[in-house]
Parts: C-alpha cells; sequence; structure tokens
C-alpha cells in the first residue's frame, strides 16, 4: 500500500517528545492521522530556534527527529499506517536543533556544543560515522540550521552568534572537512534552502530589529559560496524559514515578528528580487509563524503558527501565489519542524 502523503510536527515536550501526523487530502487539507513517542524529550519551550529539527529522507521511507532535550535521534518508519520507531541514538553533542540527510548519510547539528556529527542510516538504524564530529567556527556560534547542498558534496551550517555561513566539503566516505566560514552579507543568518542547481538563499534576521528581514542568494564557489544577491529587505520582522519552489522560480521566508510570509523571485543567475512581502499570513500582525516546508509535489506550502497553536496551508499557483487551503488544530505552544511529504 502506497504511503499517505502527510505533514509531520514535533510536540518538543519536555516530558515526552511526541510526532503529531497529518493526512493530507488532495485539495490540501489536512487531518489527523495520530501522535508518536519519539522515546525523547524536547526543551519544553515555545519557539524552537532551529530548521529541520524533523526532516523525511530522501526516499520518504524514514522520519528523523531531533529530540534537543535528550542529546538524541529518533528514526520512524513511514508506512500507510503511520509511524513505527525504529532506532534512537545519541546525537554526538549536545541539544540536536537540526538534521540533514542525502542518501544514506545523515549529519546532525548540536547547538548546545556546538558541533555536526555523522552517521549512515542502514535498515532504519543510525550507525555513528566514526571520527566525523567536527566544530563550527566558534564556541558561541548560535547555530540554526545544517543541510546538505543537492549534490551532497558540501554541508551548510548558519551561524547566528558570529553572523557567518560556515561550510564543510564532504569526501565520498562521508567525511566533512571545515568549517570554512564567510561572513554573511547580513546579520543574524538564519534559515536556508537550495535551488536545485545549488544556489544558496538565506535569511537575515538583524537581531529581531522591526522592518529589516531580508535575504541574500550566494553561489557556490567551489567547496564554499559567494554571494550574489546582497541583503534584500522584505519589509517585515524577524525572518525565518526558508522554502523553495520546485521549478527554482521562488522563494518562500516566514516572518516570525508579524505572521506574514513573503516571497521572491529567483533570477536564472541566482539573484533574487522582492516579489510580494505579503504573499501570505497566517494572524497579519501577530507574531508566531516559524517552520515552513513545501510537499515534495511543490504543490502545497504548510507553516506552523505556534503562538496560535496552528497549522496554516496554501496551494501553490502560478508565478508563486499562494491561496490559503486552511488551517489546522492540534499542535502545542511548544510545537516545531514541519516535514512534508
Amino acid at each position: 500500500m502506497k504511503n499517505p502523503t502527510a505533514v509531520y510536527v514535533q510536540t518538543n515536550d519536555g516530558a515526552e517528545n511526541e510526532i503529531i501526523a497529518y493526512e493530507r487530502a488532495a485539495d490540501g487539507r489536512l487531518s489527523s492521522l495520530g501522535r508518536y513517542a519519539t522515546g525523547g524529550r524536547g526543551t519544553g519551550t515555545p519557539h524552537l530556534p532551529s530548521q529541520n529539527s524533523i526532516v523525511l529522507t530522501d526516499d520518504g521511507r524514514h522520519l528523523l527527529v531531533a529530540n534537543a532535550g535528550s542529546d538524541d535521534v529518533s528514526v520512524f518508519e513511514v508506512g500507510a499506517g503511520g509511524l513505527q520507531l525504529s532506532d534512537r541514538a545519541a546525537s554526538g553533542g549536545v541539544k540536536p536543533a537540526s538534521v540533514a540527510v542525502h542518501r544514506d548519510l545523515v549529519y546532525v547539528l548540536n547547538a548546545g556544543t556546538p558541533n555536526i556529527s555523522g552517521f549512515v542510516l542502514a535498515d532504519g538504524k543510525l550507525k555513528p560515522l566514526a571520527d566525523s564530529t567536527r566544530k563550527l567556527s566558534a564556541d558561541d556560534a548560535d547555530p540554526a540550521q545544517i543541510a546538505f547542498g543537492p549534490d551532497g558534496s558540501v554541508l551548510v551550517v548558519t551561524e547566528r552568534g558570529t553572523n557567518g555561513i560556515s561550510t564543510y566539503a564532504v569526501d565520498d566516505r562521508g567525511y566533512a572537512e571545515g568549517p570554512s566560514t564567510i561572513a554573511s552579507v547580513g546579520a543574524t543568518p538564519y534559515g536556508f534552502d537550495f535551488t536545485a542547481d545549488g544556489v544558496l538563499i538565506v535569511t537575515e534576521a538583524f537581531g529581531g530589529e522591526i522592518g529589516k528581514a531580508a535575504a541574500s542568494s550566494y553561489a557556490r564557489n567551489g567547496s564554499g559560496f559567494i554571494p550574489v544577491s546582497r541583503s534584500i529587505a522584505d519589509t517585515r520582522s524577524e525572518v525565518c524559514w526558508v522554502a523553495v519552489t520546485k521549478d527554482g522560480r521562488v522563494v518562500y521566508v516566514t516572518n516570525f515578528g508579524d505572521g506574514t510570509i513573503s516571497s521572491y523571485a529567483i533570477g536564472a543567475d541566482g539573484s533574487i528580487e522582492l516579489l510580494d512581502p505579503l504573499a501570505a499570513s497566517t494572524r497579519l500582525g501577530e507574531p508566531g509563524v516559524r517552520d515552513e516546508a513545501l510537499t515534495r509535489d511543490g504543490r502545497f506550502l504548510y507553516a506552523i503558527d505556534a503562538d496560535a497553536e496552528r497549522i496554516f496551508g496554501w496551494t501553490v499557483g502560478a508565478g508563486g501565489k499562494l491561496t490559503a487551503v486552511g488551517e489546522f488544530e492540534g499542535v502545542p505552544a511548544t510545537v516545531a519542524g514541519l516535514a512534508a511529504s
């Protein structure tokens, strides 16, 4: 039986972390699929400052969850009937915040240490990659996200504390070499995503200053990146997460400070320009919108509004236009992470 099209979030509960799963209908509406204990603990506090705290593997067969309160990562097998916990492994550091996956290679970003640590995923189990732990650029890095580039040959980490972007070259054995760190062109680099051809688009929160939210784009330069577009403001506040459409032409960013989603157009050269500062909103003018994800078919965008304790959804139309499909209850104020199949 075919696995369901679904949306997953984590409760980030400090006593017993859980995954809340929603089945997605053809029109994008969500209905409850179940709750599944990770075996670990979250932080128990709202607004976990990370992107990709839960991720699906490339083939959609496994869901990985960072348990920030118990310093481990849970692995679920994804099936037609829901999720089945298959493994739980120490994260290789303190306060795992974000997970990167490329085929069977997994790297975990530990925000409290701070470091990254590698694993191989096989038969639903995480096997640590010996001697793969690497430091970030500084002890006060305050990292937000880790992810592989599209071809798996580079890892990227955004560092809010240093206003830096660290990269690691990944060899054919899965080992990361680095970091090599460049200054972010704007302050407080946060979430990021890639186009299919490797353009890196990063949000910049500028320390949460009102009206200072922005995004920049970078092109690949060897194992690192060089700026293409520098700090293109979206006119909103406290920008966080990033999602690039499947055709690589539009990028959506969530603005925590005022409950909005802005969109940028992506040029053929990797440059970006503001498309719509108010492409969508959860509760216009109210803070809370955070994690977002596009479905794998590119038809729908979902985002968490943690303060509203809801998930919001939109259809993705021509030119990146967003049309609301609904808002869905059942998540706590501590909700974090969002993955969509």
